[in-house]
């Protein structure tokens, strides 16, 4: 659903009636198009015209929501990503492909951007294509342990690689780790907590478990929760936040057990447009391993349980997760293997070690790169500064970009 008071997304035309310095391509969940708004947050920061910032998306995705929510130009592409199976919609997915990347190889000419950044992703693979016809350097953003083939598709055209691994297989990378909101990275989860929970009406005194399953939710990790509450609804001094999923809304809510005068809290939350609220109220996080939620737990230094989404192109959640399992920062539990007995044993055992919590907490925070998405920026930036200047928009990149001592001295 577009939100109220936004505009509707534009046209390939009409964006490109005042031109762009930089196209941000991709998205599809909120785990690949809150980092990408992150970057462009950083560019803006650096002095780039926020409209001269344009994000290019899929129809099917949440970029219309999100990115005009932030306030910048979005053009939407036709079409969908492939099945990695043999089927008859594939057959139309192929069309829609075609369709976008003409509009794509359109839409680049019009525009002349200094730079094209890929965020991986469907869209983002006809404007890293255009962006090779009209000679426009591109940026690979890349979250996870493993990329998928979009990114690299994106890294074989690349200038550069902004990547979050330092054992990531894309050319040209540099470590920059993964971009996370500034109301994120500007956390601080012991000063936050007790305004954080009055704002959530969550209880100051309780441990609070926040479980998350990534922008589309995960039926998985919402029958373990139901089950849990279900059998330890009784058990006093713990709150859960539980953020189900929108499409899994109505289901969750007809399953959710009765309360227990004096027993556990428990909120149901559709969507949570509130991460770092729930961030910052949190004791404890379960969910999914998308990079994204990787990263911010990591910028925030939160103690967790991942279960990683088994059908992850290349499985890279559980890559992702075991990242943080290998520093001490996570305990990792299958998919196959979570139900209600698994996860209340989880949660009885750390939620019973205070010591722990802070020991993995710490652990987490180590790995946290809070100025991911500044560093990127700087990446982008140096990208375009290489673009011959005959073919360069005018802007501030074409005037003299910064080298990357100077812009990451600001």
């Amino acid at each position: 659903m577009r939100p109220q008071g936004a505009t509707a997304p534009s046209t390939p035309a009409a964006a490109a009636d005042e031109g762009a310095w930089a196209l941000i391509a991709g998205g599809g969940t909120a785990g690949h198009v809150v980092p990408g708004l992150a970057v462009a947050e950083a560019l803006v920061a650096l002095g780039h015209p926020r409209r001269s910032v344009v994000f290019v998306g899929s129809r099917r995705g949440m970029e219309a929501e999100l990115v005009h929510k932030a306030g910048f130009r979005l053009v939407l592409l036709p079409g969908r990503g492939i099945q990695r199976r043999l089927t008859p919609a594939n057959v139309g997915a192929v069309v829609g492909i075609l369709r976008g990347v003409l509009q794509a190889f359109g839409l680049v000419r019009r525009l002349r951007p200094s730079v094209v950044v890929s965020l991986g992703g469907y869209a983002s693979v006809p404007c890293v294509l255009a962006a090779a016809l009209w000679r426009v350097p591109v940026v690979a953003v890349s979250y996870d342990a493993v990329p998928g083939w979009a990114t690299r598709l994106a890294g074989w055209r690349a200038a550069a690689c902004a990547v979050a691994f330092e054992d990531s297989p894309l050319p040209r990378k540099v470590v920059t780790g993964t971009p996370v909101s500034t109301a994120v990275a500007a956390l601080d989860p012991a000063r936050d907590r007790a305004s954080a929970r009055a704002e959530l009406g969550l209880p100051a005194d309780a441990t609070v478990v926040l479980v998350v399953g990534g922008s589309l939710g995960a039926a998985r990790l919402n029958d373990a929760v139901l089950g849990f509450v279900a059998a330890h609804g009784g058990r006093a001094g713990l709150a859960i936040r539980h953020v189900c999923g929108a499409r899994n809304a109505d289901d969750v809510a007809a399953r959710v057990p009765p309360p227990v005068p004096g027993g556990l809290v428990y909120q149901l939350v559709p969507y949570e447009d509130r991460m770092p609220l729930a961030y910052a109220a949190a004791d404890l996080v379960v969910a999914r391993a998308g990079a994204a939620t990787v990263a911010e737990l990591a910028a925030v230094g939160l103690p967790a349980v991942l279960v990683p989404y088994p059908h992850a192109t290349h499985d890279h959640q559980t890559a992702n997760a075991r990242s943080l399992e290998r520093v001490g920062a996570a305990v990792v539990v299958p998919d196959a293997e979570l139900d209600a007995e698994r996860l209340a044993a989880v949660l009885d055992e750390l939620l019973a070690d205070p010591a722990r919590r802070a020991s993995m907490a710490a652990a987490a925070a180590a790995r946290g790169r809070p100025d991911a998405a500044a560093r990127v920026a700087v990446v982008v930036e140096q990208a375009a500064a290489s673009r011959p200047a005959a073919t360069a928009r005018p802007g501030r990149a074409a005037r003299g970009t910064p080298g990357a001592g100077e812009a990451a001295g600001r």
